[in-house]
């Protein structure tokens, strides 16, 4: 399968709650930290949630 490769590249500051769980639930712990997942349909609804604080890339 498929893989891409999640890096948040701007502040959840001001963000609500659903969308600082969902950063959380991909892994991303940090600014600028990356994680790598396969592509499922639940991973491409979390990246399509957050589309304004992360860049995906596929590996």
């Amino acid at each position: 399968m498929a893989k891409i490769k999640i890096t948040q590249i701007k502040s959840q500051i001001g963000s609500d709650k659903t969308q600082k769980a969902t950063l959380i639930a991909l892994g991303i712990k940090k600014l600028n930290h990356s994680v790598v997942h396969e592509v499922t349909p639940q991973i491409m609804g979390m990246v399509n949630k957050l589309h304004h604080l992360v860049i995906f890339e596929e590996v």
